[in-house]
């Protein structure tokens, strides 16, 4: 059940990061219809959610092909990498599309978000491994004697 709850999760926030993407690169443009909103939702992110909603399970396969996931002996480290890349760019998207005002604070010549985007990522990582992330037993190191 938490295999599948992990990979709903996952697709879901991929789909959001690739629609975010989409939104904030072409929101910007002088074109007045992709400017249209419903309730302060962007109708672009909309209909671009829906679309890259189908295709989140075969980019997350697709990454796992590239950086050879299943052949790894020691899965535990490019997971991380990898579910706090998808924490990070799903706030930072959430960020350039729905508070773009959020972005001109800075901090140090860093813009804020970017740094509360990290912090968050980091610690969001952390939850959810200890959620969902298997166990390894250790079996070598609690050998029963009879």
């Amino acid at each position: 059940m938490l295999n599948i709850l992990n990979r709903w999760i996952l697709n879901f926030l991929l789909a959001f990061i690739m629609a975010c993407s989409i939104t904030a690169l072409y929101s910007p443009t002088p074109y007045s219809w992709m400017k249209i909103e419903i309730y302060h939702l962007p109708v672009l992110f909309i209909i671009m959610f829906a679309l890259t909603f189908f295709i989140a399970k075969d980019v997350r396969y697709s990454f796992k092909k590239v950086f050879k996931f299943d052949k790894r002996k020691d899965k535990r480290p490019i997971w991380q990498v990898g579910i706090g890349m998808i924490f990070y760019f799903a706030q930072v998207g959430l960020v350039e599309v729905f508070w773009r005002s959020l972005m001109g604070y800075e901090l140090g010549g860093m813009p804020l978000y970017l740094v509360f985007a990290f912090m968050n990522a980091f610690l969001l990582t952390v939850i959810y491994e200890e959620i969902f992330y298997p166990r390894q037993s250790d079996s070598k190191t609690t050998k029963v004697h009879s």
